[in-house]
């Protein structure tokens, strides 16, 4: 009778709820009002419970997830977090946690349980075997053990993590480097020219590159604005981002020739 509720549908929602569904889970999923009907029209054969809103959700899943950009994850559960069951588990599935978890503490009842979560990997992979986050909030040892039960419907491999520790990582592993390959993107784009075409990047480490900024600017802009924006733990790291290339830009235009270079082998000497 364990109900999982799903509020988004969109990539990660729906790759949830059908993973879930084909666990045995009875699903309620939403969106937006607006898209309850196109919803309903366009996965009727799913098995999955379409219902109108986050307050139909919230009212009947024992397993709430937020699965909703991390720019909208406060509004959203200022809204429909009213309307959680008593003694429901709610989580998360965006990809920075401190407002997320500010959010849940700041707007859900005291008698609900927070086990949120992170599948580490984009919704075109399978979660099988994928890395998955597993953050205790604040719960009793039943509910989290119920929450991490029914997450291993996912079969990706859990990491156990405070939501600090999960912010910290990906502001050192991600926030700096998606920045670098956009602005790559960026530069290819004001100069004119498909980096597959120009015979500077057709070799070894170069196709790397081309081929990380392609895998970036294919994914949702949602995912890259919540790790290098709203994560508070990145901001050092985009600060130094930025200072570092400033400086090196600086030289370039002066032709200060030998700092560059010094910088860039002091830089690699340190790495």
């Amino acid at each position: 009778n364990f109900e999982i509720g799903i509020i988004g549908a969109g990539d990660m929602g729906m790759l949830y709820a059908q993973r879930f569904q084909q666990a045995g889970y009875v699903v309620n999923l939403c969106d937006t009002p607006e898209r309850h009907t196109e919803l309903q029209s366009k996965h009727k054969d799913l098995g999955l419970n379409i219902l109108r809103d986050g307050y139909a959700v919230s009212r009947r899943s024992d397993l709430i997830i937020y699965s909703v950009p991390a720019v909208v994850i406060n509004s959203a559960v200022e809204k429909y977090g009213r309307a959680t069951k008593v003694g429901a588990i709610v989580a998360g599935q965006t990809s920075v946690k401190t407002p997320e978890v500010q959010a849940f503490l700041d707007h859900l009842p005291d008698d609900t349980h927070i086990v949120t979560c992170h599948s580490m990997h984009g919704p075109n992979i399978s979660t099988r075997g994928q890395p998955l986050a597993i953050i205790r909030v604040r719960s009793s040892d039943e509910h989290y053990e119920r929450a991490v039960h029914a997450l291993e419907a996912l079969e990706s491999r859990m990491i156990f993590l405070t939501y600090e520790e999960h912010d910290r990582i990906t502001a050192d592993t991600q926030a700096a480097t998606h920045l670098s390959f956009i602005s790559l993107g960026t530069a290819w784009s004001l100069q004119g020219y498909h980096p597959w075409l120009n015979p500077q990047f057709i070799s070894g480490i170069n196709n790397v590159k081309v081929a990380m900024a392609l895998r970036i600017y294919a994914s949702k802009w949602h995912v890259y604005a919540g790790l290098a924006i709203m994560n508070p733990l990145a901001k050092r790291q985009i600060s130094c981002y930025v200072e570092s290339m400033t400086t090196l830009y600086k030289w370039m235009v002066a032709g200060n020739r030998q700092e560059f270079r010094t910088l860039i082998h002091d830089a690699a000497d340190f790495v």
